[in-house]
């Protein structure tokens, strides 16, 4: 049979696109007029992205239509390119960002998510450049925390890639899987699809030149851990937890795992929170609930710095519920708890990077 270019044309207006739900030709992938030398075809497709989910099933399918219309003995060939430039090397990601760090907890319930959203504000207050990733993808607590729930992020192009713009709320740039699944509904994924969504936030966002990047993971150990160990240079990580017993002892597992030999993620410090409550109407009085100093006795034992005691205020849970976190507000006495607590942090990170190499990313092995 003599093959011409319609013929092989025709052949691939058979195979149907699962990503726009028309054929190849419909779709507009084919860069080129098909190649043809004697009985051998090569094609170009254009597909949206290198990460596209249809890439393989679609060569196969071009494949096999132009053999099925052409005949079996044409020899073809199939080359790929992308609308959007693929996605850079791990080693490469976030190129402008100076430090990330980890905001995390052995155990939920301690106010992980509040301390994270506080120092983010706070380190923007004093001047920094920001940013706070919500990596909770089950969890998510960033939208309602900066009153950004009907937030909608969209997509800018930089240097040929698509990437996701971050929303923007005093002074920090954010993400979260809860800009983009219905806030009503469960999130029902399997470990692949949570991780894989993670990795898009990270790489597939415009995070620009950050000072700080402060992750808010979730608590305990999990696959989306090991994926930020894997994907980030972590600068190092701050515990949070409360003084009782229970919540320390967790708090130990959170410290071995980023101390642990593959990991080596340097603890920044250990955060008191719930330290004591204090009522809005006695504010001298302190009320050791959760008991006294069990974090800092903590930070003594595993010789890491206490940043900060962060007390029980009413405000600060009706201040997260509300949108305006307790940070915003720093003639409060939380309000300066945080920016204590920034500043810090800010002593601590520069000492670290003075004194420590830059950590390394875990390997896949």
């Amino acid at each position: 049979m003599t093959l011409y270019p319609k013929l092989i044309m025709d052949a691939l207006a058979t195979v149907t696109y699962a990503g726009t739900k028309k054929n190849l030709v419909e779709s507009e992938m084919i860069a080129d007029t098909p190649c043809i030398n004697g009985q051998k075809v090569k094609v170009i497709l254009v597909f949206p992205r290198d990460t596209d989910p249809f890439l393989k099933s679609t060569v196969k399918a071009a494949e096999a239509a132009i053999k099925y219309h052409c005949g079996q003995d044409v020899e073809v060939t199939i080359e790929t390119e992308f609308k959007s430039k693929p996605r850079p090397e791990v080693e490469k990601l976030l190129p402008d960002v100076k430090n990330i760090i980890a905001v995390s907890s052995g155990k939920g319930g301690v106010g992980k998510s509040t301390v994270a959203a506080n120092l983010a504000i706070a380190l923007a207050r004093l001047g920094y450049k920001v940013g706070l990733l919500d990596t909770d993808i089950f969890g998510p607590s960033v939208p309602k925390m900066f009153h950004v729930e009907d937030a909608r992020p969209y997509a800018v192009n930089k240097d040929g890639r698509d990437l996701i713009e971050p929303v923007e709320q005093y002074g920090v740039k954010l993400l979260s899987i809860g800009f983009f699944v219905n806030p009503d509904t469960a999130t029902l994924w399997r470990g692949g699809m949570a991780t894989s969504a993670l990795k898009q936030l990270i790489a597939d966002a415009d995070w620009g030149e950050l000072d700080y990047f402060i992750l808010d993971t979730p608590p305990g150990t999990s696959d989306i851990h090991l994926t930020l160990l894997q994907t980030l240079s972590i600068t190092g990580a701050v515990i949070v937890s409360t003084p009782q017993q229970v919540a320390l002892a967790d708090a130990r597992k959170g410290i071995d795992m980023y101390r642990n030999d593959k990991v080596n993620v340097p603890i920044l410090g250990l955060i008191e929170n719930m330290a004591w409550f204090t009522p809005a109407e006695l504010p001298e009085n302190k009320y050791y609930i959760f008991g006294k100093e069990g974090c800092k006795q903590l930070a003594q034992e595993m010789n890491v710095p206490l940043l900060a005691q962060i007390p029980l205020v009413q405000s600060i849970c009706e201040n997260g519920d509300e949108g305006t976190p307790a940070a915003t507000q720093v003639d409060t006495m939380t309000g300066q708890a945080f920016l204590n607590l920034a500043q810090a942090v800010v002593t601590v990170v520069n000492r670290r990077n003075k004194e420590q190499p830059k950590t390394k990313i875990v390997g896949t092995n």
